[in-house]
């Protein structure tokens, strides 16, 4: 799968120990194979979908669906596993888009609190950014399948074409296809770290004084605020777009300063964010978008259905059983 082989275990390692001292149960080879692909299986699904509950839910679909196959007919786990998230994450995101169509306001993808060594990766990065993911809800729903499992995960036409349910031929001319329609509306432009800090500081200062001048000096002339409350909390209805409009927003008080606020600088979606407390409590989450030294995008979640895994990490990777940046360090000491 690209850069990452399946991460196999040591032959002589027990999956699990059993005797009479504790009665503990030898994990089965379905477990163990599940366990191993589990945070492979939910980055699939996390980018078909854009939703982490509703991926959870693809999980537990997917283990139920693979706790009843014959192992001996399965030829390669880590393909027939992918197949079934992919098969129940197009079902799910069929049924999402209809529940989309009622939705109060801008929906933003569900954000993620993720590690620090997930920007290592910085196709992984990017394919799970808010930006990204927002490009990605462009595409109809086999066209997202087809990107993500190709572009993100490098998996071969003939595996895309049996877990979509398509020819090997139409898969291509939809991966063409789907190719060229992200191309033309991907984030371009690059930060360094000192850029992205310099930007992060400036939106924080911003939110915690209500000092404008600094943020200002750092927005792009086109850039988008967006928020989602889902019409449980105020937010804004529609985009917001350029500097001088995103300028009046934050000027009448997009931040609200009636109560005790604590901001935290946060990897949200493998990029730069900021968790918002208010009165010690999650009031939620900023995702800013940073390219040649300039906010070009701020995504301002405070949906609280969609704020549980802001509260600790969530693994993503596109390896088996570890998060890319682990795989290269260890293709890197194994010589």
């Amino acid at each position: 799968m690209g850069e990452c082989g399946e991460r196999r275990a040591d032959p002589a390692e027990p999956l699990g120990r059993a005797g009479p001292a504790n009665g503990a149960a030898v994990v089965d080879s379905a477990t163990a194979a599940f366990v191993a692909h589990r945070n492979l299986l939910f980055t699939v699904a996390y980018e078909m979908l854009g939703s982490a509950a509703d991926a959870e839910d693809v999980l537990q679909e997917t283990w139920l669906r693979w706790a009843g196959v014959d192992l001996d007919t399965v030829r390669e786990e880590r393909a027939f596993l992918v197949r079934i998230v992919t098969r129940q994450a197009l079902d799910r995101l069929r049924a999402l888009n209809r529940r989309k169509e009622a939705y109060v306001g801008p929906w933003l993808p569900e954000p993620l609190l993720t590690a620090p060594d997930v920007a290592e990766d910085v196709e992984l990065a990017e394919s799970v950014s808010m930006a990204m993911l927002l490009v990605l809800e462009t595409l109809s729903p086999t066209e997202r399948a087809v990107f993500v499992l190709r572009e993100v995960f490098d998996l071969d036409y003939d595996e895309i074409a049996e877990a979509v349910g398509k020819s090997q031929a139409a898969v291509r001319q939809i991966a063409h296809r789907a190719r060229a329609h992200v191309a033309a509306r991907r984030p371009r432009g690059v930060a360094s770290p000192a850029e992205t800090r310099a930007a992060l500081q400036a939106f924080q200062r911003a939110v915690e004084t209500g000092e404008l001048q600094g943020l200002l000096d750092v927005l792009a002339p086109d850039v988008v605020a967006l928020s989602d409350g889902g019409g449980i909390r105020h937010a804004l209805l529609r985009p917001v777009v350029g500097i001088g409009d995103v300028a009046r927003l934050l000027a009448a008080g997009w931040w609200r300063r009636d109560a005790e606020r604590s901001v935290e600088p946060v990897q949200i979606n493998g990029g730069p964010g900021l968790l918002v407390r208010v009165d010690g409590e999650i009031d939620g989450v900023v995702a800013v978008r940073v390219e040649n030294g300039y906010v070009t995008g701020a995504y301002h979640v405070r949906n609280p259905e969609k704020l549980s895994h802001v509260e600790r990490e969530t693994a993503v990777t596109r390896c088996a059983g570890e998060t890319g940046a682990a795989a290269r360090r260890r293709r890197q000491f194994s010589g």
